[in-house]
């Protein structure tokens, strides 16, 4: 897909899950639950062992363009912390960055490939900046630190951006933060602790479906 493509299909499915786990072959399965459970833009963090494996063999499975549509879904990469590591994860299959900071060099990189990229932001300096570096979509993180108002007050003077919280993001307060106006939101632990810890992964397919009933009913 291409880059304006993802952007658009990121904020039509509205929600981003997050995922992270105890090795790659775990984080396979949690993104098979969470996609059969609805939500189909998927996050692979860099904390994961040998993470651009499972990215690989997600990416080769996975694609809007498969003609089975229980297939479709976006494989994405987060915690990317260099350059260097966003041209890694591309080459595995990643057709998004997501990032917990602001590093000029990665999204130039990112640019450079046509891929999106969504930095970690706090401020409304950090935003601007971001604006400045091409960026089409800013990561708040951690949500948890600021709330559902933290969107109207960027909206305030820059109205332009597009902000997508991710920490702190649950099922209880997912239709604030999208009714405040964020572009899409991201999920991370809410989704799979219980699955983890108990090793009964169709868990994370029923939160799933928890999410994305939330979204759909915020968005109308």
């Amino acid at each position: 897909m291409k880059k304006m493509s993802i952007i658009h299909r990121i904020h039509e499915e509205g929600v981003v899950a997050v995922l992270r786990g105890e090795n790659w072959q775990q984080v396979v399965r949690l993104t098979e639950e969470a996609i059969a459970g609805g939500i189909k833009v998927i996050e692979i963090t860099m904390t994961v062992p040998h993470a651009l494996k499972a990215i690989e063999e997600l990416a080769n499975r996975y694609s809007w363009n498969h003609p089975d549509s229980a297939q479709h879904a976006i494989i994405g990469v987060g915690t990317v912390l260099d350059p260097e590591t966003a041209r890694q994860a591309m080459l595995s299959g990643a057709e998004f960055v997501v990032s917990p900071t602001l590093n000029p060099d990665t999204i130039k990189l990112c640019n450079r490939y046509r891929v999106p990229i969504m930095p970690g932001v706090m401020t409304i300096h950090d935003i601007q900046s971001a604006l400045d570096l091409g960026v089409e979509v800013v990561k708040l993180f951690p949500g948890s630190q600021f709330g559902p108002g933290m969107i109207k007050d960027i909206k305030g003077p820059l109205p332009h951006a597009n902000v997508m919280p991710t920490g702190g993001v649950n099922v209880e307060n997912l239709g604030d933060w999208i009714k405040a106006g964020a572009f899409a939101v991201g999920i991370g632990s809410d989704l799979t602790k219980e699955a983890i810890e108990t090793g009964n992964y169709t868990l994370v397919r029923a939160k799933a479906e928890q999410y994305v009933k939330a979204f759909k009913q915020a968005r109308k």
